[in-house]
């Protein structure tokens, strides 16, 4: 059993990497006045990158860094088992979408509106968890489910107040563009997530090297990605264009994310990490408002984020499912 320093450090580090990475995301893609905006898709690519090395770095510890037994394990976990990597292909392509689309999402809505809109993965895992991996809910589990989706509604709800009403006239494309952005990434996380969650159940592959092949994956979908969407751009100015501190902090954020995930998995509970996430919706919609400046917070938005969060401790309340495997 895990001690209790681990059990909080490791959740402190996924509020700080939470609420780190959607704020500097926000800040990067809408106040950051130096250069041209940076592409999203090769961030994504970079993230991906990077996810790799760190997860063949924790598998050359775990084998005591022995350089022989690294090349070893990944010759026979990887190249030998072509039809086992071949299966993280799907959750790997999904998962690349849905890392593209939540910079669309922050680069159309406010950390605070993202943050807690966004919690609807977790009824999209819930609902994908029922169907894919016959798991049985409690009665406070989908009663935190209606309390989330009544939440988030609350969330969206438009303002009445003149300088909101003009706010949206002037942007409901962009506001409209975020919404489907977060929910289509949402319906991606939950199924993604299972399927992985899924293959990890039917095999005895370590967490990391299962997250290798997924980079692996993800590292080509992303470079396709990049070249269809943006290749012009790249050719002309390169794939780092635009980039500033801020932005390879946000890099290395979102490659930090799967792992944080990972230890989260092995050294808490649900509602651990329910509490964690109900804390960095507060920190966000706190830090948006007096930092950020692009946040107006209205009572229907403090119902709706009270629900949320509300529905986060409820979820976990009640016979605890097995923990979900996702990077996101």
């Amino acid at each position: 059993m895990a001690s209790p320093e681990l059990k909080y450090l490791s959740l402190g580090v996924l509020v700080f990497q939470t609420t780190s990475l959607v704020l500097t995301m926000r800040y990067s893609r809408t106040l950051q006045a130096e250069g041209p905006r940076y592409l999203a898709s090769s961030a994504v690519v970079l993230a991906e990158f990077m996810k790799i090395i760190a997860c063949v770095l924790l598998v050359f510890k775990e084998h005591n860094y022995s350089m022989r037994a690294l090349n070893s394990i990944l010759r026979q976990e990887i190249a030998q088992k072509p039809i086992e990597t071949l299966k993280l292909a799907i959750p790997s392509g999904i998962y690349t979408l849905q890392n593209n689309l939540l910079y669309v999402a922050l680069s159309n809505l406010d950390a605070a509106t993202y943050q807690v809109t966004y919690q609807l993965k977790i009824l999209t895992t819930a609902l994908f968890s029922v169907s894919m991996l016959g798991r049985r809910l409690g009665i406070y589990q989908w009663l935190s489910l209606l309390i989330l989706m009544a939440g988030v509604a609350f969330v969206q709800w438009p303002s009445d107040s003149a300088a909101a009403v003009k706010k949206e006239t002037e942007a409901a494309g962009s506001q409209f563009i975020g919404v489907v952005a977060v929910l289509v990434a949402c319906c991606s996380s939950g199924f993604a997530g299972v399927y992985f969650e899924k293959i990890l159940k039917e095999s005895k592959q370590s967490v990391w090297i299962r997250n290798i092949q997924l980079g692996l994956f993800g590292l080509i979908f992303g470079l396709f990605g990049m070249l269809a969407y943006d290749g012009e751009r790249v050719k002309e100015s390169g794939m780092l264009q635009g980039y500033t501190t801020v932005t390879w902090i946000v890099v290395l954020l979102q490659a930090l994310g799967g792992l944080v995930i990972a230890a989260v998995i092995k050294y808490a509970d649900n509602i651990l990490k329910g509490f964690a996430t109900s804390l960095s919706i507060i920190l966000s919609t706190v830090i948006s408002y007096f930092w950020l400046q692009d946040f107006e917070p209205t009572g229907v938005f403090f119902l709706g984020a009270l629900l949320v969060i509300g529905a986060t401790f409820l979820y976990g309340y009640e016979g605890k499912p097995s923990p979900n495997i996702s990077r996101a």
